[in-house]
This record gives structure tokens, sequence and C-alpha cells, in this order.
């Protein structure tokens, strides 16, 4: 599993909307300069996180993005998940495996790696990044 920057852009955009919860919606701008991120790599976070339901957005003057929900509500891995896609450490857990999935002696050890992965990236939410 390789975890890149649209992945570690969700999160950034989670932690900042979730550090400024309360205050309703949050402009992108706002957010990249306290992230000292690229307004351009944010929206197309924001657009993911917005798509996978996690965050609720508004045009206009007072527009911006803010959490569906609650931090505690969150976990780690649905959020890296909208950013990135699959977790899975190998191609072959995706999309129902590959031909060789019936003979492969190594898939046994990445069933298991992804579910030590997937555990504990469930196990983590919002809230606990904030601390």
């Amino acid at each position: 599993m390789f975890i890149t920057t649209k992945g570690r852009n969700a999160l950034k955009v989670m932690i900042d909307l979730a550090r400024h919860e309360g205050e309703g919606f949050i402009s992108l701008g706002d957010i990249a300069e306290r992230q000292n991120e690229s307004l351009k790599y944010l929206e197309t976070s924001a657009k993911q996180l917005s798509a996978a339901g996690l965050v609720l957005s508004a045009r206009g003057k007072s527009g911006g993005y803010k959490l569906a929900k609650s931090a505690q509500d969150y976990t780690v891995a649905e959020i890296l998940i909208s950013g990135e896609g699959s977790l899975a450490p190998v191609s072959c857990l995706e999309n129902g495996g590959c031909e060789n999935a019936g003979t492969c002696m190594t898939l046994p050890l990445f069933k298991e790696l992804d579910e030590v992965i997937m555990n504990f990236l469930t196990s983590k939410t919002l809230k606990d990044l904030l601390k």
C-alpha cells in the first residue's frame, strides 16, 4: 500500500474542517493557506470527499465545505479510500482478485496484511487525528 498525495490531502482537508467545525462552510482557499497546499490539489480532494458524501459543499460568497457528520463518526480508512480508491497492499486484492488466486502462495500473506491495515485504519477516527 502506498498512500499518495491524494490520500494525504483528503486527510488534510478533513482535519482542517474538523478543527473549524461549527464555523459553517469553510473556503478551500482558507484551508489551502492554513495547510500550505496548492488550491488546485485540494480542489480535487474536496470534490472526491464531496462525491463520497463525507463533506457538504455550498457555492457562493459564504460557500465552501464542512463536515457532513461529526469528526468522531469518520474513520481514517474511509477518508483515505475517498482519495485513493483502494488501500489494498497489492493489486490482486482489488476487483475480485486475479486468475492465479487459486494457486498463489503469497495471496494469504497479502490478505492478512490487508486485514491488519484496514483494522488499524478503521480503528482511528478523524477526532483521534485532532489530538
